[in-house]
This record gives C-alpha cells, structure tokens and sequence, in this order.
C-alpha cells in the first residue's frame, strides 16, 4: 500500500497492528474512522427514519453532535504525530535489551557448563591399574 492509495479504517486499523512503526498512529485513525463510520451508519438509520416521518428534530442534533465529535477528532488525529514524536523525544532509552542481553548470555554459559558435566560423566575414567588384557592384536 503506497501513501498515495486511501485505506479504509480497517486497513488502516489492521496496518497499525501490525506494523509497530506506523502502529499507533493507524491504530488510532483506524479507531477513530471506524467510530465516524459506525456514526454516519447511525445518521442514515435516523436520516431513514426522519424520511418516513419520524424523528426530524432527533436527526438535527444527531448530526450536530456527529459534525462537531468529527470536527474535534480530526484535531486530536491531525497532532498525533507529532505528539508521539515529542514523546519518543522525550522518551528514555530503555535498558531492557541490556537485560535480555545479559540473561541470554548467562542462558549460555549455563548450558555449556552443564554440557560439559554431562560429557565428562559420560566418559569413563581412565584406570590407574594396567590392563588385564594384553591391548596389542595378535598377528
């Protein structure tokens, strides 16, 4: 998908899930589409009813309060990004990998120390006495 093709709120909420770059910026679009679309599924359930006779003035406000949520998300996700960039700014860098790092490492050693034991203890030790058996073959 190039930047040039318009996704629907489900791609774009499936894109952020899995792409962690761009995750939390289409995660939240994708949500926030999905709401604008689950509103305007409901102004044209009331748009429906207002044209069989019902509900004129319920219609009115529902779309007023529907323009304006939209009006005020579009500002909230227009900042996003630059609001996670000032936040990945001031963000610390996370000792976390050192951690992991370190605990596999000792994974490691742990388990070439243990290979080793098990190896010499599979391996009979050599006698102190002299063979029994004369070890040379018979011509």
């Amino acid at each position: 998908m190039s930047a040039t093709t318009k996704l629907t709120p489900r791609q774009r909420l499936t894109r952020g899930l899995a792409y962690t770059a761009a995750g939390p910026v289409d995660v939240t679009r994708g949500l926030v589409g999905l709401g604008v679309h689950s509103a305007q599924a409901g102004a044209s359930s009331l748009r429906r009813r207002y044209q069989e006779g019902r509900l004129a003035r319920d219609l009115q406000s529902a779309q007023e309060t529907i323009a304006a949520e939209l009006a005020a998300a579009q500002e909230v996700v227009a900042g996003l990004p630059e609001a996670l960039q000032q936040a990945r700014r001031a963000q610390r860098r996370s000792k976390r990998p050192w951690v992991i790092a370190g605990i596999a490492v000792a994974a490691l050693a742990g388990g070439a120390a243990a290979f080793s034991m098990i190896r010499r203890k599979s391996r009979p030790e050599p006698s102190p006495r002299p063979p029994s058996v004369d070890v040379q073959p018979r011509p």
